[in-house]
């Protein structure tokens, strides 16, 4: 199997994870990194064996395909020349500022027929890869998504920098379209919202309730799902997953007395049982599993875990929600 050559495009802290995974990744051949801080590119360059370059123009026609890992303002500006030079593109999320400039690089792609796929890494998860499994239709969605303070992204609020993992996450559950959506958050740190909570409501009545903060002391990023019959917690931080099951009892085996606690009484009396576990998910690297996902693609063998419209969709609903926090504030405002 011949290797794909590759750039990856931003040599910043995500960008630096892309390269050393595609330098050990079988299927790719890391050609060249590049980084309008030449030193940068050059520093990466040295450490992996490959290339340097400061531009887009530089890259063009060395590889087949490339990760674009620069600040979201950037994504339309780099990932657009790429894919019309026939490159398939793996996008860092969110994939652009705007769903404007995200339905351009989407259009590209699919104009030029080439892979477009997007760095919602939470999909790669092995926690929620295997907790998924068990879902049909979830009715309530619950995650809490908290991070500390550190200055990096800054160029988006926290919506757009840690909710969206989750709101896509939501999105690729659901079984019904967005019908509306709550929210509230404010800036504690920086100029934008550092804390924000939202609300979606989805057309066959299940809701979600998301929260994120990029200020906290601690970090946590826990997503529960209350399907039918079915409870399931995943900490996707330890990669580990509970479940609670609601089965009926054969005829027969109904038990009275006894030392049981008062649900597990309640519950047997309605000939119920509720079946609790937990496991730790597969060992994996999600970068890496993101990464093959693109270059099967890239290879014809398959689609990219997150193709270009879910990338859009996640970002027109984290829009959605930053929309409902400035309405939130201006009121707010207005009452102060």
């Amino acid at each position: 199997m011949s290797k794909i050559p590759v750039a990856v495009i931003g040599c910043g802290h995500l960008g630096t994870f892309h390269a050393r995974v595609y330098a050990r990744d079988p299927r790719a051949e890391l050609t060249v990194v590049a980084d309008i801080v030449e030193e940068r590119a050059r520093a990466l360059a040295e450490e992996l064996g490959c290339a340097a370059a400061t531009s887009v123009d530089a890259v063009l026609g060395k590889v087949a395909a490339a990760s674009v890992a620069t600040p979201t303002t950037t994504h339309e500006e780099v990932a657009l020349p790429l894919l019309r030079a026939g490159i398939d593109v793996l996008v860092e999320k969110p994939i652009a500022p705007d769903p404007d400039a995200g339905g351009r690089i989407v259009e590209a792609a699919r104009e030029n027929d080439r892979v477009l796929a997007v760095g919602q890494i939470e999909r790669c998860n092995p926690a929620f890869v295997e907790a998924r499994e068990d879902l049909s239709a979830p009715r309530f969605i619950e995650s809490h998504r908290l991070s500390v303070f550190v200055p990096r992204s800054l160029d988006v609020d926290v919506v757009l920098d840690l909710m969206i993992h989750d709101i896509d996450l939501v999105l690729s559950v659901a079984r019904a379209p967005l019908e509306s959506v709550d929210a509230i958050g404010v800036p504690v740190i920086t100029q934008e919202a550092d804390i924000a909570n939202a609300r979606l409501r989805f057309g066959d009545g299940s809701v979600a309730n998301l929260t994120a903060s990029r200020v906290s002391r601690e970090r946590m990023r826990k997503i529960r799902f209350f399907d039918r019959n079915l409870y399931l917690s995943v900490d996707l931080l330890a990669r580990r997953f509970k479940r609670a099951r609601l089965r009926r009892l054969e005829d027969g085996t109904r038990t009275a007395g006894g030392a049981r606690d008062p649900e597990t009484a309640w519950l047997a009396d309605q000939g119920l049982s509720l079946d609790r576990s937990s496991k730790e998910a597969a060992s994996g690297d999600a970068l890496a599993t993101e990464i093959a996902g693109f270059l099967e693609a890239s290879a014809g063998r398959g689609a990219p875990v997150v193709d270009g419209a879910a990338g859009l969709a996640a970002l027109e609903t984290a829009l959605r929600v930053k929309q409902a926090v400035a309405r939130s504030l201006a009121r707010i405002g207005d009452l102060g």
